[in-house]
């Protein structure tokens, strides 16, 4: 069972911002071989959602709200560590970012999707507008959930 911990970037320990900038930096950056610079000054506006099992960071991803990120409430960096993922943790969690980001912020919520996770997005009502587009050289897709 996932523990999951909503909080603003003023409430997480450094611990926590050392597991967060860790596991993103694994998932994102080793993992999809794509060096960029992670940590982009935006996490300060974030509202954070960790998901912990027993005690380690394994899912995650932050909200924000219109005109934090985007022009629009957005959800971002989303996120299972690999040896998780056969649990599809990812669908709990992104159930778990709309709910978090409904209950805060107004819809439409927009994101900028991996490309190959149009399918994913899609089961969670999330629908492509606009052309595909490189992100730090990766395909991504807008996408919106209204």
């Amino acid at each position: 069972m996932i523990n999951w911990k909503i909080k603003r970037f003023n409430e997480l320990s450094a611990a926590e911002v050392y597991e967060i900038l860790s596991l993103r930096c694994e998932v994102f950056i080793v993992e999809q071989n794509c060096p960029y610079p992670d940590p982009d000054g935006k996490d300060v506006k974030a509202t954070h959602l960790l998901g912990y099992d027993s005690d380690q960071l394994i899912a995650y991803a932050r909200i924000f709200g219109p005109g934090d990120y985007f022009d629009l409430t957005s959800i971002g960096r989303v996120l299972v560590k690999e040896v998780h993922r056969d649990r599809k943790l990812g669908h709990d969690l992104m159930k778990k970012a709309i709910e978090l980001s409904d209950s805060n912020f107004p819809r439409p919520i927009k994101i900028h999707a991996q490309s190959y996770l149009r399918k994913f997005y899609e089961s969670h009502g999330f629908e492509v507008h606009g052309e595909e587009f490189l992100e730090d050289d990766i395909p991504h897709l807008p996408m919106f959930l209204d």
